[in-house]
């Protein structure tokens, strides 16, 4: 067994619980004589799930990557690691809000709260990610420069676009939300 192992599966275990978490903020709707009227009502409710299953699908998918290089977990590792899960689960909170609010006045406040989310757990990847490749001390002997360089250079991009997301969101809530949409996408394709 690997040193990561434990943390792998812990990992896993919350991005399972956070994913399937989302849909629980789509509410079957109460006995109502226009179904189908009720059920488009719930529009952003559902918008909110597929981007953000759409996004922690992708940092699932980032995670899974990075520790394919990580061999080995110290205390520090574990508590970025730990932080990093626990953004990741609050972006149910933060989606949940979003999709309450989208048609509210305070739609913007809420917007920047999930922007705000997703800028966070795009800084704390990156802190993960440099505290690993630091020095190479916690990743594969047969780890090349140019995969760390790479990796390095990719993970810059995150904070940037979810802080301009998030200062779009001041602008204009809709655009933010599609920013952050085709960022999802934007990551799904850019392999580490």
């Amino acid at each position: 067994m690997n040193e990561t192992a434990r943390l792998e599966a812990f990992s896993d275990g919350v991005f399972a619980i956070a994913i399937t978490l989302l849909v629980l903020d789509i509410k079957v709707p109460r006995a109502e004589p226009d179904l189908l009227r009720a059920l488009g009502e719930q529009w952003p409710s559902y918008v909110a799930y597929v981007v953000s299953f759409l996004t922690i699908s992708v940092m699932w998918v980032n995670h899974h990557h990075l520790f394919k290089l990580i061999a080995r977990a110290d205390n520090r590792l574990l508590f970025l690691n730990s932080l990093l899960l626990m953004l990741i689960t609050f972006l149910n909170f933060s989606t949940a809000l979003l999709a309450e609010y989208i048609e509210n006045d305070e739609r913007r406040i809420a917007a920047l709260v999930y922007a705000g989310t997703m800028v966070l757990i795009a800084l704390i990847f990156n802190l993960l990610w440099r505290y690993a490749s630091s020095g190479y001390h916690l990743l594969k002997p047969d780890t090349s420069p140019e995969t760390v360089q790479t990796i390095t250079r990719q993970y810059r991009y995150g904070p940037l676009l979810y802080s301009a997301a998030f200062g779009l969101a001041v602008i204009s809530v809709p655009a933010s939300i599609v920013l952050q949409a085709g960022l999802a996408v934007f990551f799904a394709l850019v392999e580490p």
